[in-house]
């Protein structure tokens, strides 16, 4: 039997079902099994293959092939070429990282993003590498114009950001990048491909932490980078095969389930925590409430431009409290778990003190203390009631 394949005429909830799937050759099973073996079988002579090569079945951190059927899909329901899954989502923007920039390169990226990102630019690659960085608000994109330089290779956003929620104009960022001659790159975890495809709107690269809505069940890791094959093979080289920072077969054959249902999900994410976050921005002792879907949000408008389907299931908010009374009031959580990480089907809140070290970055209302907010698959009302409960008991409400 011919292998089935579901392009772009397809829909989305369609591809994310069949795309990477096929029948089983050897025992006719409707899923493609786990093949756990790091190693394959070589041509009758192999003395002229190239060890470092990702073409063929050879070796696993040169390509499983559960890694194979997982970037098919990825690549498919991000609208991109090709992908590179590999170990985690820091895994991937630091090979993104390493394979594109050199010594005297110049990056422009978010001044909020997720930690990681700002560790690798900030501090990693500009005192390793000499690669040159300078942090912009890319909420404006004429910050990003002007912050331009003769040597710019790359512009990294991350859209919405984390941990505040800031949004930036993909479309008008891309159009500067080009007309300099330098790539564009988005991380897309936030918004995940169901609410946003960043290379439909003009981006270069697209990076996913798979390991948030993507895989969706909180059980497993990953990281995909998604672009044109030419710009992604040298990503593969260097960054999978020889720094070896490759996926493994469980965990791509478990976020490749996870992700059928990413359609699904997505729907009940974005829905409940748009209820969320008007009831939360109704509340006398909440502070404030960042999330792109309240029309109080600064960037509402751009997100209404470039996330269609909905706003994702992350917020931050703040109360009308000191330090102690933010803990208190996750005390009582009982339906919300405290805890890091976003996307799962479980809802996850950790309290982000006064001392972070980007907080000088951060919009003046983060300042006292905030809590960034993934909101799951429970009910929207237990969510809410679980919610007002803690705000009484923490006597806040």
């Amino acid at each position: 039997m011919p292998k089935r394949t579901y392009g772009n005429e397809f829909g989305f909830a369609t591809r994310a079902v069949h795309t990477g799937n096929d029948i089983d050759g050897e025992t006719g099973a409707l899923r493609r099994p786990i093949t756990m073996a790091n190693s394959y079988e070589l041509p009758y002579d192999p003395s002229d293959m190239n060890w470092s090569d990702a073409g063929g079945s050879l070796y696993t951190r040169n390509g499983g092939a559960n890694q194979k059927y997982l970037q098919e899909k990825l690549a498919s329901l991000e609208g991109g070429e090709d992908c590179v899954a590999l170990a985690s989502g820091v895994g991937a923007l630091s090979g993104l990282f390493f394979a594109l920039l050199q010594s005297g390169d110049h990056v422009i990226f978010s001044s909020v993003t997720y930690i990681a990102a700002y560790r690798l630019l900030n501090e990693l690659f500009n005192n390793k590498f000499r690669v040159e960085t300078t942090l912009v608000d890319t909420t404006d994109p004429e910050n990003v114009r002007r912050a331009l330089r003769p040597n710019t290779r790359l512009i990294h956003i991350e859209t919405p950001g984390n941990p505040t929620l800031m949004i930036s104009d993909i479309r008008a960022i891309a159009e500067i990048a080009h007309a300099h001659g330098a790539y564009l790159s988005v991380d897309n975890t936030f918004a995940s491909p169901f609410n946003q495809r960043p290379i439909e709107l003009g981006a270069d690269f697209v990076v996913e932490s798979l390991t948030k809505y993507i895989n969706g069940h909180g059980d497993a890791m990953g990281g995909a980078i998604i672009g044109r094959t030419k710009d992604l093979a040298a990503i593969r080289a260097q960054s999978q095969i020889n720094l070896g920072a490759t996926i493994s077969p469980f965990n791509a054959w478990l976020i490749m389930r996870g992700a059928v249902t990413l359609p699904l999900r997505m729907r009940q994410h974005n829905a409940s925590a748009q209820k969320v976050a008007e009831w939360l921005e109704a509340q006398p002792c909440v502070r404030f409430v960042a999330y792109p879907g309240l029309e109080s949000h600064a960037g509402h408008a751009v997100a209404q431009s470039q996330m269609a389907p909905g706003y994702g299931g992350v917020m931050a908010f703040g109360l009308n409290t000191d330090h102690d009374g933010h803990n208190r009031f996750v005390s009582h959580l009982r339906v919300i778990t405290s805890a890091v990480s976003l996307g799962h089907d479980e809802s996850l809140i950790v309290f982000l003190g006064e001392d972070d070290e980007r907080q000088y970055l951060f919009p003046e209302e983060f300042h006292g203390g905030f809590f960034r907010f993934s909101v799951g698959l429970e009910d929207a009302e237990d969510i809410i009631f679980d919610l007002k409960q803690a705000l009484e008991k923490a006597g806040l409400l």
